[in-house]
């Protein structure tokens, strides 16, 4: 059978070879492009937020499995060029021996450089609360921003930005305590940052330590400690002994419960055990 539709560029048409159509539009491009730096060339950001490097080693094995998927953001600085955005892929990058890595040039002033590193920095999701209380921080008082205007710059609610910055306040060696004893929980800090003073902060730790306190028996602790409420409004016992895979907890409705009455309801615990 005998085709009758043509395919194929027409005769009329020759294939250029003298250009790639990519070449062509980058020529043509008006923004920022990617090219390799030497890496000897560049230099950290010295407003960096990030306090530590995170699972650097991670990072590495995936710059050495599939390359740098995301370029840096730099700008130029008396001959070099200063990281505005992605120190952590250039310390992988360095520590690997690599000697260029794909870059995006910016030209921008120093106190633009500062926001969009921050900016970038609280827009990814491996931060600690406490590094970005301080990124926060950061942009209230160098630019003057509200909490609203931080809201919209790095997109989060007001209210968490408001949460967040009052983590900021709480000081270093507290801080340091927190790791410690392994309190992460948002809410668990909020409640220590709503303290009066460092002193009642770390009773509230201690008692979240030894009692291993739960979100609600923090809140309440925490009011009794501001002086917003007397009292609990329920005992609650825990019992975790060291190096052990158990724990035990019991909720009183009362207010307050004497060592006698704790022995008694174990007592009848085992007895209600051993009968069944």
């Amino acid at each position: 059978m005998q085709k009758t539709k043509k395919t194929g560029l027409p005769k009329s048409l020759d294939m250029r070879h003298n250009g790639h159509f990519v070449d062509l539009i980058s020529k043509r491009s008006t923004g920022p492009q990617i090219r390799m730096i030497p890496i000897d060339k560049i230099d950290p950001n010295p407003q960096q937020a990030r306090n530590e490097l995170g699972e650097i080693h991670e990072l590495m094995a995936s710059i050495k499995e599939k390359g740098i998927l995301e370029p840096i953001l730099v700008r130029p600085r008396r001959g070099r060029y200063e990281i505005i955005a992605g120190e952590r892929r250039y310390i992988a990058s360095k520590r690997l021996g690599l000697t260029e890595m794909p870059a995006i040039e910016k030209n921008v002033e120093d106190n633009e450089a500062m926001e969009i590193a921050l900016i970038e920095n609280l827009q990814r999701k491996d931060l600690d609360f406490f590094e970005e209380a301080d990124g926060l921080q950061s942009l209230a008082d160098v630019y003057g921003y509200n909490h609203q205007q931080i809201a919209q710059k790095i997109g989060k609610a007001r209210s968490t930005i408001t949460e967040t910055l009052n983590l900021g306040k709480i000081p270093k060696d507290i801080r340091e305590l927190c790791k410690e004893y392994h309190i992460t929980s948002r809410s668990t800090l909020i409640e220590i940052a709503k303290q009066k003073n460092k002193e009642d902060m770390e009773s509230l730790i201690q008692f979240i330590q030894d009692r291993d306190l739960r979100r609600e028996d923090t809140r309440e602790l925490s009011k009794r400690l501001k002086g917003s409420e007397k009292r609990p409004k329920r005992f609650v016992y825990n019992y975790r002994p060291k190096n052990s895979d158990y724990k035990i907890r019991i909720e009183f409705r009362k207010k307050e419960i004497t060592k006698d009455d704790i022995i008694k309801i174990l007592e009848e615990v085992l007895s209600n055990l051993k009968s069944t």
